[in-house]
């Protein structure tokens, strides 16, 4: 890569550099912390790894973090894994997120939306009110603090009451989308055993109802540890026998009980799927997210009470839980149920318009398919108000930042545009939105503070200006406090410091360049990526494999040089199977009811046999290179594969693509 200096796309104004809560927080650090007070963002930045101690008190301290038992210092162990945050300390995330309660009662929390795109608020008096009814039912029920509370559900308010009951009582969240098949959702809560299920009796997408009682009726047969079902009449059905009704626990005038918990207490488990087995249930602590997500949110989006953040997600996904932390920073925010492209591409920046976002968030994937369709956003709607758009998923391409930037600025408009990168693993950025930074195209604007990420060699030397694997060298307060059946540690530990001990290793190519900004390239693993949601190999295998006519299958995601992604699942078909549309459809179908739309193949193509390791295990990331255009010789080692011949079908299918 260049080291060349080029121009930026965009640069902040003095205006708008003096005024970003970034510039407030560096200013009060140096006075009361002996942050550097020259060098910018960089020697911010440098401070806030080489002192993290400090740096982590300073955010604590900025934000107002209420600890009702004082901490005996901030990192009691700063080895990972098993770093320790704020031993001694008590707090509650459920308490943060409703403070602008006391201040802004009558003002919006929440905007809901729906597919008719007309916002419904719930005032922070609402919300706070029907949070402490909640919580007082749940404790009702015996759901004492590490009980594991689940949601099948949309983006709907109802969602984040429930989390945030949970939350105040003590209780573990966990969630997926109601567009995901039993048999995804059963992978996930069968884990944590979940003793209260919120479900919905079904949701519309795309302009249609999708009942899914009966999907709801095989989760409470599959989870014998259920004590409770709570019933949300969305498409307007009578509850189901033995379910409690929503409205009758949401009722009450109860002030809320925030349960004071140690700073690590498990607050929700968030799911990422590997190449072998269940999903990894990720366990992520009530401290460790809480001054994570003020940091991120409050520093990094430089979101506050006068915001409004719409983020286009669903509950299945970390974004939906980063999104509901915007309430720590007092930010109304914005809960979109629906198709991202209904009744048109457009959909989502009529959206941000009708609800005055100010930080519109989405992936890249939706900017590159706006510009293909010939949508102009800042010319057809009035995005006066939007200060920022962030994009995340996958790595925005140049012609996206050039497309976003142009758009804007011919209304005028000095738009931010936040290429941001992290994972479900840490629930959070690595690096992305700096407000007080250019933009450059095709890059992330800067590690973020209290990150130590690096760009690694496999001996474990850092680069510069070349590409290597995202590494962090300092513990973040929300990295996983363990895995969900983990005894011993030692899937946690494979997942992260198999490769450098006591270093993370996050599975992407990075570069870091010599400006200090950052450049994603994709996954370094064979983990599927799609629109920023990761999918298990392992799950598509194992459905499809039920079939008797497919023998064994194997399943890339390729990044593609546009932004694209190119997802094929390659099928070896047993004696006398055939390839045909009626086995198409059945493969398709069967991936779409077990799993979830998403994780349906762009397409099936039939192979002469899958290759193997000498130890049997299937090659994904050498096939993945290969489709890439890496030679043979250089994807992949010939002594390793059981069978050689067999990928110079993949080689030739390469050659055809490009």
């Amino acid at each position: 890569m260049s080291t060349v200096n080029p121009q930026p796309l965009w640069q902040p104004d003095p205006q708008r550099i003096a005024r970003a809560r970034i510039t407030a927080f560096q200013t009060w650090a140096v006075e009361h912390h002996d942050a550097p007070a020259e060098g910018g963002y960089a020697a911010l930045h440098r401070w806030s790894v080489d002192e993290p101690e400090t740096f982590w008190q300073a955010v604590a301290e900025w934000f107002d973090v209420r600890f009702t038992s004082p901490w005996t210092r901030v990192l009691g162990d700063r080895s990972m894994p098993g770093a320790q945050w704020f031993p001694g300390a008590t707090v509650n995330y459920a308490e943060h997120a409703l403070r602008a309660a006391a201040t802004r009662a009558e003002e919006p929390a929440l905007l809901h939306v729906d597919e008719t795109h007309e916002p419904t608020p719930v005032t922070w008096a609402e919300l706070r009110r029907q949070v402490g009814s909640l919580a007082a039912e749940l404790r009702a029920l015996g759901v004492r603090p590490g009980d594991r509370v689940s949601g099948y559900l949309p983006n709907i308010p109802q969602a984040v009451v429930a989390l945030l009951a949970t939350a105040a009582v003590g209780g573990v969240w966990t969630s997926c989308a109601p567009d995901f098949g039993a048999r995804s959702v059963l992978d996930r809560f069968q884990q944590v055993e979940p003793v209260v299920l919120f479900t919905v009796d079904g949701y519309r997408y795309g302009g249609k109802e999708h009942d899914r009682r009966e999907t709801v009726a095989e989760l409470r047969r599959e989870l014998p540890t259920l004590r409770a079902v709570v019933h949300i009449p969305l498409l307007g059905s009578e509850a189901p026998e033995g379910a409690l009704e929503w409205e009758a626990l949401t009722a009450a005038d109860t002030e809320p009980v925030f349960e004071q918990l140690p700073f690590d207490h498990p607050l929700w488990v968030l799911y990422s799927s590997g190449t072998t087995g269940l999903p990894k249930a990720i366990v992520q602590s009530q401290g460790g997210i809480l001054v994570e997500h003020l940091k991120q949110l409050g520093l990094h989006c430089d979101l506050g009470p006068e915001d409004r953040f719409f983020w286009y997600t669903s509950t299945g996904w970390m974004m939906w839980n980063f999104l509901v932390s915007g309430l720590l920073t007092g930010t109304t925010i914005v809960l979109y149920d629906g198709s991202p492209g209904f009744p048109d591409t457009g959909a989502q920046w009529r959206i941000a318009e009708r609800t005055g976002a100010t930080l519109f968030g989405t992936s890249a994937a939706y900017v590159m398919a706006c510009r293909k369709a010939g949508v102009h956003p800042a010319r057809d709607h009035d995005l006066s108000r939007v200060q920022c758009v962030a994009t995340t998923g996958s790595p925005l391409p140049p012609d996206g930042f050039r497309w976003l930037h142009d758009e804007f600025a011919e209304s005028g408009a000095d738009l931010w545009i936040a290429s941001v990168s992290g994972g479900t693993d840490v629930c959070s950025c690595f690096a992305g939105a700096v407000p007080t930074l250019p933009v450059y195209i095709g890059e992330l604007q800067a590690p973020g503070l209290g990150t130590d990420l690096q760009s690694w060699d496999p001996a474990g030397n850092p680069l510069t200006d070349e590409v290597g694997e995202l590494v962090v060298t300092n513990p973040m307060p929300s990295m996983p406090i363990r895995f969900w059946n983990d005894p011993d540690g030692s899937r946690y530990r494979d997942s992260y410091f198999d490769t450098y001990p006591g270093v993370w290793r996050h599975g992407d190519w990075i570069t870091v360049t010599s400006r200090g900004s950052v450049v994603i390239h994709g996954r370094s693993d064979s983990t599927l990526n799609r629109q920023g949601v990761r999918m298990g190999s392992a799950d598509i295998y194992e459905a499809v494999e039920r079939l008797p006519e497919i023998k064994e299958s194997l399943v890339i995601g390729v990044e593609q040089p546009d932004g694209g992604y190119w997802m094929p699942l390659f099928v070896h078909l047993a004696p006398g199977a055939t390839l045909d549309e009626a086995l198409l459809t059945r493969v398709k179908r069967t991936i779409r009811e077990q799993l979830s739309p998403r994780h349906v193949p762009d397409e099936i193509i039939e192979v002469p046999g899958i290759p193997h390791t000498l130890t049997g295990k299937r090659i994904e990331v050498p096939v993945k290179r290969l489709l890439q255009g890496t030679p043979l010789d250089k994807a992949v080692n010939p002594g390793s594969i059981d069978n050689l011949d067999l990928l110079s079908f993949y080689e030739e299918l390469a050659r055809k693509r490009a």
